[in-house]
């Protein structure tokens, strides 16, 4: 018997020893696994509804669009003023110009082929002042059609002056309106004016946009490198990047596979407040501060990357309406409390 226990002690001992050894190695595994292998998602809807998501869209999308225009009015304008002034310049001088000749024909009279021929005292004079006419008439022939064509041109200059006046009231109109409908959908989950948050740079690299300064239309065609694992758009890469570059380097997740709003087409992402991935807690402290900090950064650089709108820790930022409060219904995912959700156009 003594013998029995002796060696049921020593397979006791044995058995401990190998589950110590297996729960070492797969608390190993955990830890070199990191954040992207444990983190959840937020949640499918975040918050709010479609409907607002939609109205969302619409209203960023048509602010920057009418801005956009807006702006390409104002450099037109710029363009053409400049234009005016060197064409008023030139009228000044093209009608001293005419005004030397209709001068000199008033002290000697009109001269005309007759008159200066009659005065040939010889063939060979004959020849010169037949010369000096065709020269003269063609210099004040082309002074008279510089004239007409500078002031042509001036005219046509201030109606192009005048249409673009027009297309600039008219964008800020539309700019009024998207701020209207921006309003509106807001209501549904706003209170009022947020107060934003502190931080951030405005370093970014700006993303490729047309020639006429507007943003070219993209797919959902670029890998994304989140543990999401689908696709993206480039503009939504190149935010990734510089928000990475920038120093946001914790946990980020970007397409979502069903569901409605910017991530099933490639054009939001998700960042994780805390350093292990997005807890269902809202962040505090150092997490709540890197979230403050990503915001901004993201706030102060929408114009560069193409940004529609940030939402975080209760508040959404638009470009038309600034930061405002935001309920999305309660829990850390719907509020934005446990990630920043930015949004692309």
């Amino acid at each position: 018997m003594p013998r029995t226990r002796l060696i049921r002690r020593r397979v006791r001992r044995a058995l401990l020893a190998l589950l110590a050894a297996t729960a070492l190695l797969l608390g190993a595994g955990l830890a070199t696994a990191g954040p992207a292998a444990a983190a959840p998602s937020p949640s499918p809807d975040e918050g709010g509804t479609k409907q607002l998501r939609a109205a969302l869209d619409a209203a960023a999308r048509g602010h920057i669009e009418a801005k956009n225009r807006l702006d390409n009015s104002k450099r037109r304008q710029a363009a053409l003023t400049g234009q005016l002034k060197q064409l008023d310049v030139r009228l000044v001088e093209l009608t001293a110009q005419v005004g030397e000749v209709a001068a000199q024909s008033y002290r000697v009279g009109r001269l005309t082929a007759v008159s200066m021929l009659l005065a040939s005292s010889s063939p060979n004079a004959f020849v010169k002042r037949a010369a000096e006419l065709d020269v003269m008439a063609q210099r004040d022939s082309k002074r008279l059609r510089d004239l007409n064509e500078a002031k042509t041109e001036a005219t046509q200059t201030k109606l192009a002056l005048d249409a673009e006046v027009r297309e600039q009231q008219k964008q800020l109109a539309v700019l009024a309106r998207k701020k209207r409908d921006a309003e509106v959908a807001l209501a549904k989950v706003s209170s009022g004016s947020g107060a934003g948050f502190g931080g951030g740079s405005a370093s970014a690299k700006p993303a490729p946009r047309n020639p006429d300064g507007s943003w070219p239309s993209e797919s959902c065609s670029v890998n994304d490198p989140t543990p999401a694992d689908g696709c993206i758009t480039p503009r939504t890469l190149h935010m990734l990047q510089q928000a990475q570059a920038a120093g946001y380097k914790r946990y980020v997740s970007c397409h979502r596979s069903g569901g409605d709003g910017e991530h099933p087409k490639g054009r939001a992402c998700d960042f994780a407040a805390a350093t292990s991935g997005f807890k269902d807690v809202s962040a505090t402290g150092g997490d709540k501060a890197y979230g403050d900090r990503l915001a901004t950064w993201a706030k102060n650089n929408a114009n560069r990357l193409g940004i529609m709108y940030v939402i975080w820790y209760r508040q959404i930022w638009m470009p038309n309406t600034g930061w405002r409060s935001y309920s999305g219904g309660g829990s850390p995912a719907a509020d934005h409390t446990n990630h920043v959700h930015i949004s692309m156009y």
